[in-house]
């Protein structure tokens, strides 16, 4: 996967204001006041949210704060309430998540999804798109898909051998370490061909050497033009490879910003830790009651 020349670098975000909902340059995903409720529980409320092209964005927040419904929603694995979003300038409301996947929008999930009883390589092969010898007359008739069935199995030892599984190709999935099933589900993502990828907790249960190889991963797709939004709970993670950064609380979407204006902005350091002590409010009031 080339880089493309047309992508605006991820370095023009630092131009633009830190604000929530903040328009950005050339955004790729556009999400305008998406609500899902569970009951009386408000789980996702963003007004309006963007996503840069080209770029890797941290959506991150306390737990209960709505990533992952949101991605569950943008996806196709749940229903919004209301709401409305577009992808690539096309409408993707409430489209269900095959048809999200087959315009380009493709997630992973916390909990990888491995398929334990078939092969590394036979789970990378039910991704491919467009395959020709799917449903049961065309299985019958092997000389008109054999050809691409070949072209997919090339391209799966590509991915392998990129994120160094080539050696497992023919081991079933379910005998792969937790970190090994990351790798794995995020080369099946990439078998899809994907224009942007929703990467929910991608080092969770990930041991140390492999959080860096997948860390690597994740930087080399941005710079061969992917775009990458994901959910994570390490800080270090999210400063060290975050072009931008979104945070939410509550459902809704309260500061937005390059990662080194994210550690210190008030709405942050709120969502995490509750109302900050340091208000010159907060001061009065513990001197009255003094």
């Amino acid at each position: 996967m080339a880089a493309d020349p047309a992508v605006p670098h991820p370095g023009r975000l630092s131009a633009i204001d830190p604000e929530p909902g903040v328009r950005k340059p050339d955004p790729l995903l556009i999400l305008d006041e998406v609500t899902r409720t569970f009951g009386g529980l408000v789980a996702v409320r963003v007004e309006h949210l963007e996503v840069q092209r080209g770029a890797i964005t941290a959506l991150i927040g306390p737990n209960g704060a709505g990533k992952t419904t949101l991605f569950n929603v943008v996806s196709g694995f749940d229903r919004a309430d209301d709401g409305r979003w577009s992808f690539e300038g096309q409408p993707l409301t409430g489209a269900p998540a095959h048809r999200v996947a087959r315009r380009g929008l493709v997630r992973t999930f916390q909990l990888s999804r491995a398929l334990a009883r078939l092969t590394v390589l036979e789970n990378l092969l039910l991704a491919a798109p467009g395959q020709r010898g799917e449903g049961a007359l065309p299985a019958l008739l092997r000389p008109l898909w054999r050809g691409q069935e070949r072209e997919s199995e090339h391209r799966a030892d590509e991915l392998l051998d990129r994120f160094r599984l080539g050696p497992l190709r023919d081991d079933f999935a379910g005998t792969l370490s937790g970190g090994q099933r990351k790798l794995l589900e995020l080369a099946r993502a990439l078998m899809t061909r994907p224009v942007m990828l929703l990467l929910d907790e991608p080092m969770a249960g990930v041991n140390p050497a492999l959080a860096q190889s997948l860390l690597g991963h994740i930087t080399r797709l941005r710079d061969e033009g992917l775009t990458v939004c994901f959910v994570e709970h390490d800080m270090d993670v999210v400063m060290g490879i975050s072009d931008w950064v979104a945070v939410m609380a509550d459902g809704r979407l309260v500061a937005e910003g390059p990662p080194h204006t994210i550690g210190r902005n008030a709405a942050v350091v709120d969502a995490y830790l509750g109302k900050r002590h340091d208000e010159p409010e907060a001061a009065d009031d513990q001197g009255e009651e003094d």
